[in-house]
């Protein structure tokens, strides 16, 4: 759904939303927020089910290291890759409608040709040098982690090898603005692996990790699979072809080169990670891991679904006239909804991880790590869930070397940051705090996401003109003035109210977090209001 073009040489204002397309905008963000939020609400409720089962132990260490090496390759070729290589050439090549073409088709079945060769090769690369990999990547681990690793890492690779191709499915929806299914389809694999560590106990099984392991790869093949009839309906099939030699096929391979680049400056990130986190010791990579998927829930619900929502309409309008406003409008609306989030976590984690993860193995002790990592990494979380749209304003405009400089600058300033927070914080924390040095692998982190959002922002303020001044800057710090009031205000009520209510269980910290909820959100939508939006300016006379 794209929007008419502007007036030529519009600049951008604040407006009250009065033009009848502005609800028009907000549609696809919104398809994609619902399918995020189911999927996020059972992935949530996955990782609630692996904190009782393994809590912060080694063997939930495994589990989580596992769960991020075989997805590296996932990183590498999949939603990220093909959303910035493959949907705007695509999308170009549909009809005016948005229908299907020849040349569309043709473009979209090379390229899952080429999706389900590398998913292949990659899957079966990743099983047989499982063993190498986990000895190169988890330095610090223990023989028995390395080794329940490594089981892991044979049957994930496969998982990620079947997700990459699901990613050509959503690439293929979104373009013909279906973005409700694809983001929905990973319930699927969430509730799978629920029902595998429940049929583990149900078996008397205690090799829970295992059973997480299997039933994520059936998982991932029955996601693929529910989007099967809607991409042949779409596409008008899901035949896989290898036309290299066509100059759509090599454009998109073009844009593809610069962007696994850039992903993989982002994966060694993540590598660098799980290493250090095998140095500090037990408990900190499964810290690392509950605290990210908590993080990852304001990011998938606003940052990607704003930046995958936009991306297809900015690639058919890949002027300034047009990506300005639009970059800007999901930026207010990210910001609307993350900074908030962000402030809670921030001040609130172990309310947040009490009420999500403490049960069973999942003790005090794990809430209270858990928390202290999730809010440093609440401190880059602004940056984080903004980035991919700031990315894909590049994108649009088939630019991908760029994003691909900047990240590598930020990522690399970045991982420096965390190799050295950690190793300080390790080499000076008393023994029982050891795993606390985790929080200088989330420290840095957060550094590197908003160098990486400053520099994103200033080049394309240098291609586009200006993004944010005037009436649109008095906005942004109206919303982070909303957000300081509502920080005091749901402060206070937690320092009055906690000393009154009995203990610190599972009800106590619902009504805690329910009044200090409440509490800070009245201040903040007094104050913040709703999410401006950026229209071109109408001509005068």
């Amino acid at each position: 759904m794209s929007d008419p073009a502007p007036p030529a040489g519009g600049s951008p204002v604040l407006s009250g939303g009065k033009n009848r397309l502005n609800a028009v905008r907000g549609r696809p963000a919104t398809a994609v927020g619902a399918g995020i939020l189911l999927s996020r609400v059972t992935g949530l409720a996955r990782d609630m089910a692996v904190a009782g089962f393994l809590g912060t132990s080694l063997v939930a260490d495994a589990y989580w290291a596992a769960i991020k090496i075989p997805n590296i390759i996932r990183n590498l070729l999949g939603e990220g890759t093909l959303s910035a290589s493959f949907v705007p050439v695509y999308s170009e090549l549909l009809g005016s409608e948005g229908q299907a073409s020849d040349t569309s088709s043709r473009l979209a079945s090379s390229v899952l040709g080429i999706v389900l060769t590398a998913a292949v090769l990659m899957s079966a690369l990743g099983v047989i040098l499982a063993p190498w990999i986990t000895d190169v990547v988890m330095l610090g681990a223990a023989e028995e982690s390395r080794q329940l690793t490594t089981q892991l890492v044979r049957i994930l690779f496969p998982m990620s090898g079947t997700l990459i191709v699901g990613a050509w499915f959503l690439g293929v929806l979104n373009s013909h603005g279906r973005f409700f299914l694809p983001f929905v389809a990973p319930t699927v694999w969430n509730v799978c692996q629920i029902g595998g560590l429940f049929a583990a106990r149900a078996l008397g099984s205690d090799r829970f990790a295992q059973a997480l392991a299997w039933s994520a790869l059936a998982g991932s093949v029955l996601q693929v699979a529910i989007q099967i009839p809607e991409a042949r309906r779409l596409n008008g099939s899901v035949r896989p072809g290898l036309d290299w030699g066509w100059e759509p096929v090599r454009r998109v391979a073009r844009n593809t080169l610069p962007v696994i680049s850039s992903q993989g400056i982002f994966q060694l990130s993540t590598l660098v990670d799980i290493s250090l986190a095998t140095l500090v010791g037990t408990s900190a990579m499964s810290a690392l891991g509950y605290s990210q998927r908590l993080m990852y829930l304001p990011i998938s619900l606003f940052g990607i679904a704003v930046a995958a929502s936009s991306l297809p309409d900015m690639s058919r309008n890949a002027t300034a006239e047009r990506l300005r406003p639009r970059l800007v409008n999901g930026f207010f609306q990210i910001l609307f909804f993350v900074l908030p989030a962000a402030v809670c976590f921030l001040m609130f984690g172990d309310l947040i991880t009490r009420l999500v993860y403490q049960r069973g193995a999942f003790s005090e002790t794990s809430t209270v790590l858990v928390a202290a990592v999730l809010g440093t990494y609440a401190l880059g979380l602004v940056a984080s869930s903004s980035l991919k749209l700031f990315a894909s304003g590049f994108h649009a405009l088939q630019d991908t070397r760029t994003p691909m400089v900047l990240a590598a600058v930020s990522v690399t300033v970045g991982i420096g940051c965390a190799v050295l927070f950690t190793l300080v914080a390790r080499s000076r924390l008393p023994a029982p705090y050891g795993p606390f040095a985790a929080m200088g692998i989330a420290l840095g982190g957060a550094i590197g996401s908003w160098l990486n959002l400053l520099l994103l922002w200033s080049r394309l303020g240098r291609r586009l003109g200006p993004l944010f001044e005037g009436t649109a800057a008095k906005a942004v710090i109206r919303l982070a003035v909303g957000a300081g009031v509502a920080a005091l205000a749901a402060g206070a009520t937690r320092a009055w109210l906690a000393p009154r209510l009995p203990g610190s269980g599972f009800l106590s910290s619902l009504a805690l977090f329910a009044a200090v909820g409440g509490a800070g959100a009245v201040p903040y939508l007094v104050i913040a209001r709703r999410p401006p939006v950026i229209l071109p300016e109408e001509p005068t006379g």
